[in-house]
C-alpha cells in the first residue's frame, strides 16, 4: 500500500471510527455450506483453519457472505509472486484477498464512499489489518476509487457470475487438481532422520499471506510458515522421506505451484 500523508492518514482513521455499520457476522458460520450446497469441485481451494496475529481464521463455503468494512489494496510489492492458491498476482487482473472465502470465488465490492461497484474474483488470502475485510488489486481499487486513498468503507457480498461455479479458466493458471491425484496423508517421520527432506513451496514477505499459504497447502502434508533472512517467510511442507518427497513435488506442483522445489 503507498504511504498514506499524515493528515490524509489522520482523516482515513476518522473515517473508519466514524463508520455507522459496524461488520456483521455472515448468515452462514463458518464451516457450515448449507445441506443442500453442491460440493467443491475440484480446483477450488478452502484450506483448513490458520492462525495470523493471535486470531484464528476457518476458511469455509459460504454462499451467503455478505458484509460490510474496510478495503485495502496491494500491488507491485507482490505482482508476479504467487498467491494462495497457486496463481501468479497481477496488479492488474480484477482480483482481491479475502480470508475465509474459497479461492476462486467471486464478490460484488461496492465503495460506500462514491457507490462504484465492481465483481472481483478472489484467489488469495488476506487482509490481515484490524477492520479491514478485502484486499484488492491495484486496478480493483483503481476502478472503485480507492486507490488514491488507500482504503475505503465498502460492502463486500457473494456473487456468482459464471453460474454455480465458474466453469472456465483465468488467464492466470489455476489449481485443477481431480480428487484422484490428492495425496494419500502421509505416515509420520521422525524430524531428525538423514533422509528427511523438505518442499519449499515460496518465500514471502508477508507473514500472513505465508501462513495462509500453509494452510491452503495442509492437504498434501506437514506444511509450515517459517522466518528467514532478510524478512522473508518460507512456505515449506515436511519433514518428508526421501521416497515420498519427489513424488509429492510434482503433485505439489500439478496443484499449481510450478516453482516448488525440494529441499535435502
Amino acid at each position: 500500500m503507498p504511504m498514506l500523508r499524515p493528515s490524509l492518514a489522520i482523516s482515513l482513521a476518522l473515517l473508519a471510527a466514524a463508520c455507522a455499520t459496524a461488520p456483521k457476522p455472515s448468515a452462514t458460520r463458518p464451516g457450515n455450506a448449507g445441506a443442500d450446497a453442491p460440493a467443491v469441485p475440484p480446483g477450488v481451494k478452502i484450506g483448513r483453519p490458520y492462525t495470523v496475529f493471535g486470531r484464528t481464521y476457518h476458511p469455509s463455503d459460504d454462499r451467503d457472505y455478505d458484509e460490510k468494512g474496510i478495503a485495502s489494496w496491494y500491488g507491485l510489492d507482490f505482482h508476479g509472486r504467487s498467491t494462495a492458491n497457486g496463481e501468479i498476482y497481477n496488479q492488474d487482473d480484477l482480483t482481491a484477498a479475502h480470508r475465509t472465502l474459497p479461492m476462486p470465488s467471486w464478490v460484488e465490492v461496492t465503495n460506500l464512499d462514491n457507490g462504484r461497484k465492481l465483481t472481483v474474483r478472489i484467489n488469495d488470502r488476506g487482509p490481515f489489518a484490524d477492520r479491514r475485510i478485502i484486499d484488492l488489486s491495484r486496478r480493483s481499487a483503481q476502478l472503485l476509487g480507492v486507490y488514491r486513498p488507500g482504503l475505503a468503507r465498502v460492502r463486500v457480498r457473494r456473487v456468482f457470475p459464471e453460474g454455480d461455479w465458474a466453469r472456465t479458466t483465468p488467464a492466470t493458471r489455476i489449481a485443477a487438481v481431480a480428487p484422484s491425484l490428492l495425496p494419500a496423508p502421509l505416515p509420520a517421520v521422525t524430524p531428525t532422520a538423514a533422509d528427511d527432506s523438505f518442499i519449499q513451496v515460496a518465500a514471502l514477505s508477508d507473514e500472513g499471506r505465508a501462513m495462509a499459504l500453509a494452510s491452503a497447502l495442509g492437504d498434501f502434508g506437514p506444511a509450515a510458515a517459517t522466518p528467514a533472512p532478510g524478512g522473508l517467510w518460507r512456505v515449506r511442507i515436511g519433514p518428508l522421506a526421501a521416497g515420498q518427497a519427489e513424488s509429492l513435488l510434482q503433485q505439489v506442483r500439478a496443484a499449481g505451484y510450478p516453482d516448488a522445489w525440494l529441499l535435502p
